[in-house]
Parts: structure tokens; C-alpha cells; sequence
């Protein structure tokens, strides 16, 4: 039976429909067939099955995602649905940044009284990383690599084009057997096999969590490595020791903006003036930082708790007034991540029939199915990227460079 609130729920979501700037949308309910924006672009086809699913649409993409994952509302192309949603955002990202301004000066305040909770840090990174590492090797590569690949030449392996992207950062930190590398977010130890394995360093990796703490140390074993690589079940806060270089690839996402400050003079505290640090972020533009720091998305909802995307600005500002680190390298490397999710989202749907036997429903299932189609749609579109930096503390010197006054 549908309700008063749901048929004015369906009335406000069509009528936003009808707005659409770009794309071509067709929506099949009860009422019929509904068709919006330009005809002559490329249809998508949205099926309703539940009217609720409006009404969940209202409350953002968080209540999009959850409707899907429960089966309310289907497509026949997702990642080109959430293309066309992000495409003609502008009109409600503008709308959004008119309250922020209003709103701003009396809860800015207030937000900032939130303060460092390393137990709260661990609940929300065990809420996703703990899951099950047989369900994140079952459709990540051998690495177990779960950040950004770097494509070299189309058809290049997702395997090969992990390996890449290690290389690439550990290239351009000049890393060898001399140099004691701290690694903060060890992932399932992907970076740190490869750093000791290829390049002869020293790795001090750090996690929170127990699941990839357990399958990391035993990578490393099997590796060979126990002796240059140390694998630590600790909050990276809490590291001390002096190293050379430090490295955190897609980790700074975990960190709250509020603790942004603490991150980076942790980093530089491990590594002084002297040393580097080499960091890969999923980062969002400068002009929307200050809003999507204090929303909540899909992502943060059902995926990522706690997280925000940092932007380079933020990223630039932050690490020289609290390091000071400064940033000496900069590469944009977003159009790799929609690519990594595209073969993330294939290998996904290949295991579908196994979930059940890892403990993980349809409704997860559906539920990561929009996380990775809705993370490559935002990638395709750039509304997000993905960039490596390497950051320097103040007496850092290029190898070769001239000492000034010599």
C-alpha cells in the first residue's frame, strides 16, 4: 500500500529528476514509464521495485546505496547512473555551500571540541578491514593490494599494475638497503614486502587492524623477510624510533580532518628534517573540502566510518604547519583508480555464488557492489582523485644537490 508520504516522497524525487542538465534517465514504477534529461544521449533505465525507495533516495546517497543493497531499486548500468548523478550535482553542491556558510560560523566551533580517540579510531578501521581477508583476497590481486594501481599500457594485469605503483613510490623516495622505512596503515603488507624484497630496505609497518596485523605477519614469513620487515599491531601515534623515510599509501582517508594536524607531526616527528615521506591520497578538490569534511556520504555511512578526504590544499597546508613537511612532488594519477575499481568490481561479481560461505549476504554483496561502482563513477567524473606525494622535512637535500655557501 503506498502512503501519503511516500507518493509525495515519489513526486520530489521525480521532480529533482526532471532537472537533470546531462544524461538521459528512464525510470519504470507502478506509474508507468518516466524519461528525463536529453534523449539524444545514452539511456540508463532505473526499475523501482518498492515505492520506499524514493523516500530513501531524499536523505542522499546514503540512503540511495541502502536502497539498493536491499533490492528496492535496480539498473541496467550503475556506474553510468551514479555518472549522470554526479555529473548534475552542481546545482545541489551550491545549494549545500550557501547553508555551510550560513551554518559554519556558529558549528565550526563546536565540531573542533571532538577530540583524539585512538579506541574509536580502531572500531571504525576494524569495522571495514576486519571483515574477512578471504573475502578482500578473493577479488584483490596476489599483492593484496587495496589502494590505486598504475596502468602502464591498457591490458596490463591488476597484479603487475600493483607492483607498478609500489615501484613508482619507492622510486621516488630513492629507497635502498641503507634506509629504515616506516609504514603507517600496513594494509595486508603489500608495500612492505615489496620495499624489503626489491629495493633491500627496512620496514616498521603499523595497523590497527587484527585481522590484516595476522595475515600481513604471515605474508612476511612466507616471504622470507621476518628479519627486514616488522609488522606491528599498533596505533601509529603511539610509533617512536627515528627512520629515514616514511611511507602511507590511502591511510590519511582514515584520519578525521580534526586530527589531520597530529598525523602529519607524527610523520615528521619519526622522520626530522632530514627524512622523507612518501604518501598516496584519495583526495576530494579544495573548493568542496570545507563542506565534505562535516557530511555524511555513502561512504562514510556504510563503509568508511569516521574517514574524510583530504585535498591537496589541505594536504600542503597541513603538513608544513605541522611538521614542517613540505610537499616537493605532486602526481595526479585518478584516472588508474577508476580502472583498479573496474577490476575490483568484475573479480566481485565472479566470487558472488562464495558469499554466502564467507558469512556475507545479497545484501552485502549489492551494498559493495555500489561502493565500487559509485568510488569509480566519482573517478570517471574526477570529482574525486588520487594523488602520490612525497613531502620533505626542511634539511632535506636532493642526492647530488649543491650545499649552498660550498
Amino acid at each position: 500500500m503506498t502512503t501519503l508520504t511516500d507518493s509525495l516522497a515519489r513526486r520530489t524525487a521525480l521532480g529533482l529528476l526532471a532537472r537533470l542538465q546531462t544524461g538521459h534517465v528512464i525510470v519504470k514504477d507502478a506509474g508507468g514509464e518516466h524519461r528525463f534529461g536529453d534523449i539524444a544521449e545514452p539511456e540508463v533505465t532505473i526499475r523501482i521495485h518498492d515505492v520506499t525507495a524514493y523516500r530513501r533516495w531524499l536523505s542522499g546517497s546514503a540512503g540511495v546505496g541502502e536502497s539498493y543493497a536491499e533490492g528496492l531499486w535496480d539498473t541496467d548500468d550503475l556506474t553510468a547512473l551514479l555518472r549522470v548523478i554526479v555529473r548534475n550535482l552542481n546545482p545541489l553542491e551550491a545549494a549545500a555551500a550557501r547553508w555551510y556558510r550560513l551554518t559554519n560560523p556558529v558549528a565550526d566551533p563546536v565540531r573542533r571540541l571532538r577530540r583524539p580517540d585512538p579506541d574509536r579510531d580502531r572500531t571504525n578501521v576494524r569495522m571495514h578491514y576486519d571483515l574477512s581477508n578471504d573475502f578482500f583476497a578473493a577479488f584483490l590481486d596476489p599483492t593484496m593490494t587495496y589502494s590505486a594501481a598504475v596502468f602502464d599500457h591498457p591490458g596490463q594485469d591488476l597484479q603487475s599494475a600493483q607492483e607498478a605503483k609500489l615501484d613508482r613510490l619507492c622510486r621516488k623516495l630513492a629507497l635502498g638497503p641503507e634506509d629504515h622505512v616506516v609504514e603507517i596503515g600496513t594494509g595486508w603488507g603489500s608495500f612492505a614486502i615489496h620495499a624489503a624484497r626489491h629495493y633491500g630496505a627496512r620496514v616498521t609497518t603499523t595497523t590497527i587492524s587484527a585481522a590484516q596485523h595476522e595475515e600481513a605477519s604471515q605474508r612476511v614469513r612466507d616471504a622470507g623477510l621476518a628479519e627486514r620487515v616488522d609488522v606491528r599491531l599498533q596505533d601509529y601515534r603511539h610509533l617512536e624510533g627515528s627512520y629515514d623515510k616514511a611511507v602511507s599509501i590511502e591511510m590519511i582517508e582514515a584520519v578525521d580532518w580534526r586530527d589531520l594536524p597530529g598525523y602529519f607531526a607524527a610523520l615528521h616527528r619519526l622522520v626530522g628534517d632530514d627524512g622523507l615521506v612518501g604518501l598516496q591520497a584519495i583526495v576530494i578538490g579544495d573548493d568542496r573540502y570545507d563542506r565534505a569534511r562535516v557530511a555524511t556520504d555513502f561512504i562514510k555511512a556504510h563503509v568508511f566510518p569516521g574517514g574524510c578526504l583530504p585535498s591537496v590544499g589541505t594536504i600542503t597546508r597541513t603538513a608544513a604547519e605541522n611538521g614542517p613537511l613540505d610537499v616537493i612532488d605532486l602526481e595526479d594519477l585518478g584516472r588508474h583508480y577508476a580502472e583498479t575499481l573496474a577490476r575490483w568490481h568484475h573479480r566481485l561479481e565472479l566470487i558472488d555464488d562464495e558469499l554466502p560461505a564467507l558469512g556475507l549476504d545479497e545484501t552485502f554483496a549489492r551494498l559493495w557492489s555500489f561502493y565500487l561502482r559509485y568510488c569509480e563513477a566519482a573517478f570517471l567524473e574526477r570529482h574525486v582523485s588520487v594523488v602520490q606525494a612525497v613531502l620533505a622535512g626542511r634539511r632535506w637535500q636532493a642526492p647530488g644537490a649543491l650545499v649552498r655557501g660550498v
